[in-house]
């Protein structure tokens, strides 16, 4: 095998030697943990994400708490038609209140005739 030879002071001779296999195998290495940390930034990245989303959708939740039941947000369709059938049932009773006072009012105009 061909092996390296490494000049760490500069003196033009070889301080150690290394074989090829073995620099491969250590760029291999820095390579894998290089994509290993990437990795990770990505998926730390990911739940970041995920996390800002879920406190967005936790404040809109309580917004939608406290205002809904105020009637800041509107109301459902099939609340209005409750509604309008509660306005029409109030309506209808009023009406019958005042046909029966009127019937009242002629009884009793119909008790004096007889008396």
């Amino acid at each position: 095998m061909t092996q390296a030879g490494v000049d760490v002071d500069g003196d033009g001779k070889p301080d150690f030697k290394v074989d090829i296999k073995t620099l491969v195998a250590i760029a291999m290495g820095l390579f894998s943990i290089a994509g290993v940390y990437f990795t990770l930034m990505a998926e730390i990245q990911a739940m970041h994400v995920t996390v800002m989303r879920m406190e967005s959708e936790l404040q809109m939740n309580s917004e939608f708490r406290v205002k809904w039941p105020r009637g800041e947000l509107g109301a459902l369709p099939d609340d209005a038609e409750q509604n309008m059938r509660l306005i029409y049932l109030e309506k209808s009773s009023e009406k019958y209140d005042n046909d029966i006072d009127d019937l009242k009012l002629k009884v009793k105009e119909l008790e004096k005739c007889i008396d």
